[in-house]
């Protein structure tokens, strides 16, 4: 398992269509771009709220701050866990994680939709497994080590 950085969560859902059906796709990215987990869920509840920062929580440990958007089944959530105190939850704060979705969508368009939700989850496990491989920092880099760490990445 990697080691992440708890500093800061942003959690957001985004809709996907499977056979004409939709569904909800829960993701979280840590403050540095990779992205922590992802779950689909049939609805945007409190309940589906509750259960993906759980599971997260169980395998990173708490953050100390977590960003959202302003959806209520998120505030019913925290305050459930306990962490209402740590949320944010503003217009534009949310938009490190809307910008990690373009990506996605761009292998969705391609693969012309999903036939079931278990080849969603399986896509999406393997899409943030490789975006995480080869996400990297650019402006904390300099041209040498980011050569230098993507030749290692790629020999991975």
């Amino acid at each position: 398992m990697r080691c992440c950085s708890n500093w800061q969560w942003h959690l957001d859902e985004v809709f996907v269509k499977i056979n004409g059906e939709t569904h909800y796709m829960w993701r979280a990215v840590d403050h540095e771009g990779e992205v922590l987990g992802a779950l689909v869920t049939k609805r945007r509840d409190r309940v589906a709220a509750l259960i993906f920062p759980g599971k997260l929580m169980k395998r990173h440990g708490k953050p100390e701050r977590v960003v959202t958007d302003k959806l209520r089944s998120y505030g019913a959530a925290m305050k459930e866990i306990g962490n209402a105190d740590r949320q944010r939850a503003g217009r534009w704060s949310n938009n490190g994680v809307e910008n990690s979705h373009l990506p996605f969508r761009r292998r969705e368009r391609a693969m012309s939709s999903f036939r079931r939700l278990r080849g969603l989850q399986k896509f999406a496990t393997v899409h943030f497994s490789i975006h995480n491989l080869f996400n990297a920092e650019r402006g904390l880099y300099s041209r040498q080590d980011f050569k230098r760490d993507r030749a290692a990445a790629l020999a991975a």
